[in-house]
């Protein structure tokens, strides 16, 4: 038992520092390639697919989308928002935003959900649970920000996934100091 709980660790480490760096790759490339619509539509259709894929892959490691329902579901929630955002792309940066700000609340709390579940078995779960409620908060904000008068665009969904990238980095290092704490000497 304790081998699956080591590997689990090691498993979460990784996952939440790979979704730490895809974070900080995006928003590289979200401040890069800003003022180019095709690049920015682009970045904004891939970031909840990546979304989608991450939270696939990482139930299915974890005894798969039965066992992981509120991963199964931000799955399906992240999938439908990048076609949400590709529909919105065609109407307004406006209604880009709105989406971005309504999947930011769905996914948070279902992330929410997820680092209450897994608080039991890991342990260190404190940040993903401060992480997606933050999300839901900032999505309510997206949205109020969707409803003003200024023109948005590719970077006001910038701050939001780098405070992603900020809980995931940090997730993953209190999960190597826990894990350091716990080895033998």
């Amino acid at each position: 038992m304790q081998t699956q709980s080591f590997n689990q660790s090691n498993w979460l480490r990784s996952y939440y520092f790979t979704r730490a760096a895809f974070s900080v790759i995006w928003i590289a490339a979200a401040i890069a390639f800003a003022g180019q619509p095709g690049a920015a539509a682009f970045l904004l259709v891939i970031y909840p697919l990546w979304d989608a894929l991450a939270n696939l892959i990482d139930a299915r490691v974890n005894g798969g989308l039965r066992s992981n329902p509120s991963q199964a579901l931000n799955v399906a929630v992240s999938t439908i928002t990048a076609l949400a955002v590709i529909i919105a792309l065609g109407m307004s940066t406006y209604a880009v935003l709105a989406v971005f700000g309504a999947w930011a609340i769905l996914s948070g709390l279902l992330q929410l959900c997820t680092g209450v579940r897994r608080w039991r078995t890991e342990g260190a779960q404190w940040v993903m649970i401060l992480s997606g409620a933050q999300s839901a908060l900032a999505g309510g904000f997206m949205i109020g920000r969707s409803l003003g008068t200024a023109i948005p665009t590719i970077l006001d969904v910038v701050p939001y996934a780098g405070f992603g990238a900020f809980y995931f980095l940090l997730s993953s290092i209190w999960l190597a100091v826990a894990a350091f704490r716990k080895a033998p000497a």
